[in-house]
Order: C-alpha cells, then structure tokens, then sequence
C-alpha cells in the first residue's frame, strides 16, 4: 500500500514540475556585462616608416653651396633617397572616412658632391575607404583607400635644397584591423610634389596604427 501511495503521489507531481519548467522565464541578458567592438575606431595615433625617394635635387642657394655646382655641373646632386619617419594623430569620423594631422622626417642623400639634406613636413591629410573586406566572422577588417595630403615643409642644410616649401601628395594604402582591436597594420606609397623646387617625391610606407 505504502509503494502504491509513493508512486500515485509521484505521478501527481510530475506533470506540475514539467509544465513549471517549461513556464520558467529566460534569463536576460545583463545590461551591464561589458561590450567590446572588433574594430575601434575614433582617435588613434600612427607610426609610418619606410623610404623616400626624390627624383631631382638642384641647388637652391649655389652661393651658399658651391661645392653642388662643380664646374660643367647641372648644379643637381641627381635622385635622392633616404630613410622616412611620419607621425600621424587623427580621427575615424566614419567607417570609411578619417583625418589626421602628421609631422614627416626625411633623411636624404644624393650624390657626393651634393651630400645629404633633411628635410621636415607639418600637415593635414585626408583618407576615404573604397574597399571594406569582411573576415569569416563577418567583421570588416581590410581596407583599401585613397589619402591626399598637404604640408608645409622646412629644409636642412639652409639653401641646399631648399629652405622652407610646400608639400602636396596623393597616395594608395592598405590597412588590416587585427584582432587585437585596438591595432592595426598597412602599407601606403605616395606621390609627392614639392612646388618652391619643382620637384616630384615619393614614398613607400609602413604602417602601424592605435585606437583609443
């Protein structure tokens, strides 16, 4: 009689803690729990790094530099190349679409009757993303875009190559957003125009990025 009490109690019971189960209300999801992008984007900081190339290096002050105008000379030292460093600070104002101001130093070095001249760039630059490509998760990580720029330009020795001038490019970049977030890594290469020497520039850069 007992095991028959125990089973007709357990029968009785168990549908009422099906149907309860299945009456128990999701958990929702805690408003707080943090929520991170795969991709940041707003303010971030640059490094560029890579070479620079000047196609033509004449001699602005032959006074002051005779040693570049030897006798029978074009008073040109040639193509010049050398190492480029550039600091970017901007700001993503959309996906595809950001600004940066920038500080550009070149080290240069021609032929060796013209030596080595230095030269530094202050100015502004704008970028627009044509190409967004998507990893397997569907995050948007690789970029392709076009940046112009414009600078003003200071030059050292004084009268060699110049001494102040002004700067504008037009270039190609590549950018991957790693999955580190806040960084990403690219490649740029830029024609350059310097419009006091009449003289076209290029350069070939790598990139390393960080987002606040």
């Amino acid at each position: 009689m007992l095991k028959l009490a125990v089973a007709c109690a357990l029968a009785a019971l168990l549908p009422g803690w099906a149907l309860a189960q299945e009456a128990a209300p999701q958990l929702e999801e805690n408003p707080r729990a943090p929520r991170f992008a795969e991709v940041e984007r707003g303010f971030f900081a640059a490094v560029e790094a890579g070479y620079l190339g000047v196609l033509k290096t004449p001699v602005a002050d032959p006074a002051r530099h005779p040693y570049a105008c030897l006798p029978g000379s074009s008073c040109s030292g040639g193509f010049a190349s050398g190492l480029a460093i550039d600091l970017d600070v901007g700001y993503d104002f959309t996906r595809r679409f950001a600004g940066a101001l920038f500080v550009l130093q070149g080290f240069e070095s021609a032929s060796k009757t013209y030596g080595s001249f230095q030269l530094t760039a202050v100015g502004a630059e704008l970028r627009f993303a044509f190409v967004g490509l998507r990893d397997a998760n569907e995050v948007e990580r690789f970029y392709a875009y076009l940046r112009g720029r414009g600078a003003y330009v200071w030059t050292y020795p004084t009268g060699l190559f110049g001494t102040t001038d002004e700067l504008a490019g037009a270039g190609l970049g590549i950018d991957y957003y790693t999955r580190l977030r806040h960084f990403s890594v690219g490649l740029a290469v830029d024609g350059l125009y310097f419009f006091q020497a009449k003289v076209p520039a290029f350069d070939v850069l790598a990139t390393l990025r960080y987002t606040f």
